[in-house]
């Protein structure tokens, strides 16, 4: 069979009605089957008010949040926080199907079907007569089956963007990604200044909307808010784009900073046998100066 056989998930009978699973009745119990966490997510979603209440666009974050934990749990090779971040990260399938099970549109056989038809379409070199010995080879197949499968999918009318194949990472590495890519293209300012205006531009325009605004109207606002501040958030990584610096590594090392200065605070604090939550900002803005000298020291 070859893989130009086989029917793209998106050409099948689109009259097909999609039904949620039905509900797990009763307490259930950890059975290890498919099913079964398919009933028992729908049982959630009819009965938790959180599970009720989310969206698909509401669980992007949770989504990326599980994949990263997952990585650290391979990083620490404990197989049962192994064993629990792969769940945390089947339950983000497991909801988006649901949700959209729900919504009429597909169900987890389909996404299965898709992904098995991906995976016997991407290995000729197993399931088909190729010969591919390597690595590199393999590789080298792959990515010219994904551009016959673009080509197909334009052929049908859906015009892939020069941006659209930018989707991996945190958000931080993807805006790096599609400012290099329009950078190509020509849609870049020459150097770093232009760069800096615009962040200035942008944090003008936070300000703006925050600026003797009281709770009520920022509350109310907070989607334009939010848009605002990832317009900062993007011009900043420009910025560190213009400098030949990676933004991902640059936060990363941020965050290592914090967390250690955070932690010189609860040992000090620790070592006057006082807690954290008993201790004031003006304290521990104190020891976070200490534990800037302490750093200078080392």
């Amino acid at each position: 069979m070859s893989h130009q056989d086989i029917k793209p998930q998106d050409s099948l009978d689109k009259n097909l009605q999609v039904l949620p699973p039905k509900p797990v009745q009763g307490t259930p119990e950890a059975s290890g089957q498919l099913d079964d966490l398919l009933a028992l997510m729908a049982r959630l979603r009819a009965d938790c008010p959180w599970d009720k209440k989310q969206s698909n666009h509401s669980l992007i974050p949770y989504a990326i949040e599980e994949a990263y934990e997952l990585g650290e749990a391979v990083q620490s090779d404990d197989d049962e926080d192994i064993k629990g971040e792969l769940g945390d990260v089947l339950l983000q399938v497991v909801f988006h199907c649901q949700m959209y099970a729900e919504q009429g549109r597909f169900e987890m056989g389909d996404v299965i079907t898709t992904l098995q038809e991906k995976l016997i379409r991407r290995h000729p070199h197993v399931f088909e007569a190729e010969t591919l010995t390597d690595e590199a080879a393999v590789k080298e197949r792959w990515d010219e089956i994904k551009l016959e499968e673009q080509q197909a999918r334009e052929a049908r009318g859906k015009l892939k963007r020069r941006l659209d194949n930018v989707k991996a990472g945190s958000a931080l590495m993807q805006a790096q990604e599609v400012q290099k890519q329009a950078s190509k293209l020509g849609f870049d300012w020459e150097g770093v200044a232009g760069a800096f205006e615009k962040l200035e531009e942008e944090i003008s325009e936070l300000k703006a909307e925050l600026t003797e605004k009281s709770k009520f109207e920022i509350e109310a606002n907070i989607s334009d808010i939010e848009k605002e501040l990832g317009d900062c958030m993007f011009a900043l990584v420009n910025v560190a784009r213009k400098l030949n610096l990676d933004a991902e590594t640059a936060t990363l090392t941020c965050v290592h900073k914090f967390k250690s200065r955070f932690g010189y605070i609860e040992e000090q604090l620790a070592a006057a046998g006082k807690l954290v939550e008993d201790s004031d900002i003006t304290e521990m803005d104190a020891l976070w100066d200490a534990a800037k000298r302490h750093e200078r020291s080392l």
